[in-house]
């Protein structure tokens, strides 16, 4: 079964039709609701739900007179439309509205066991799904930047430029970290963290990227959220050439948080350890506990702990463990002494 979650829209004013879709529904998707065709239409066209589901029982939703503007509408026309209805209006809905909807249920069978249908519906071989996700991933190939579309920092699909540039000879389990020549890939891990929750649009910045050679180029990266309800999930686009702008500077909102992270670590962080710390780093080298580091050293095992906090704060680590790797990688300490 598919862990992630859809993107269900429902049309309905009835409260407790509401309420027990969502005790059923809310493991598998997320539930946006609104209480009238008119509003619906609107929010459906902003949110681009997997499916809507319109509540004909509620008192605001007998008007259908704007029904087929759903699915004559370029970018709703992957949405999966279902309609609930009086089981006494079969006969009128059968006949004037049924080919404008994807499935129709009647008020015979309960909200639970409309819910498990809609359930088996999802998982099932016909796959639902959203539709800009169609279009980019049948256009993004046709752009000679390199694209990528981004979950939090891992790609979960690259277009051909990117392939090619990059040299990738595989597609998974391939991190956004892997191409940034940055001292701190927990910062930039954290500051898409914080640009998904947040509420810009976008962010562009200049960084530094490392191709397959080792070899780096300085690129102009514009990062833009597919939908403020989709969280973690944006396209990157990269751009090696300074003359053209990626984005207009002045369309939507600009995350000044992510330009300065990469900014920030495409620069290698020049700074040494101190005498003590290259002594502990040495001694865990060799495999050393905090108690016999405190009793070779002839100092507390708080105080080790102590520096070895200050040394993870420093690297901009999340263990112990990274930050002696990231010392030994750049020649921080004396391995022979070690």
């Amino acid at each position: 079964m598919n862990s992630e979650k859809k993107l269900l829209l429902l049309i309905s004013s009835n409260a407790e039709f509401i309420t027990n879709l969502k005790e059923n529904l809310s493991l598998h998707f997320e539930i946006n609701v609104v209480n009238s065709m008119h509003s619906g239409y609107n929010t459906a066209l902003n949110l681009l739900p997997d499916l809507i589901l319109i509540d004909h029982t509620s008192p605001n939703n007998q008007n259908l007179k704007n029904l087929a503007s759903f699915k004559s509408t370029h970018f709703l026309n992957k949405c999966w439309l279902i309609m609930y209805a009086p089981e006494s209006l079969r006969g009128e809905i059968d006949k004037n509205y049924k080919s404008l909807l994807d499935k129709v249920y009647y008020s015979s069978i309960s909200p639970q066991a409309l819910s498990g249908k809609i359930i088996q519906r999802v998982y099932s071989g016909f796959s639902i799904t959203n539709y800009w996700k169609d279009s980019f991933l049948g256009l993004f190939n046709l752009l000679t930047n390199p694209v990528v579309l981004l979950q939090h920092d891992s790609i979960i699909s690259m277009n051909d430029a990117f392939k090619q540039v990059f040299k990738i000879d595989k597609t998974d389990n391939i991190k956004l970290t892997d191409f940034v020549n940055c001292e701190n890939k927990t910062k930039v891990k954290e500051s898409l963290r914080n640009f998904a929750r947040g509420k810009h649009m976008k962010a562009v910045t200049r960084t530094s990227l490392k191709l397959k050679n080792d070899k780096m180029r300085n690129a102009k990266i514009s990062f833009s959220k597919l939908d403020k309800m989709i969280p973690g999930q944006y396209i990157m686009m990269i751009h090696f050439t300074d003359e053209v702008d990626l984005v207009t500077e002045n369309i939507g909102s600009k995350s000044t948080s992510v330009e300065n992270c990469f900014q920030e670590n495409s620069k290698l962080t020049q700074f040494s350890f101190t005498n003590r710390e290259k002594e502990i780093i040495q001694l865990l080298c060799k495999g050393y506990k905090t108690k016999e580091i405190s009793d070779a050293l002839f100092i507390s095992p708080k105080t080790i702990e102590k520096h070895r906090a200050n040394i993870i704060k420093r690297t901009n680590s999340e263990t112990i463990l990274e930050s002696i790797i990231y010392a030994i990688n750049h020649n921080l300490i004396d391995l022979k002494v070690a």
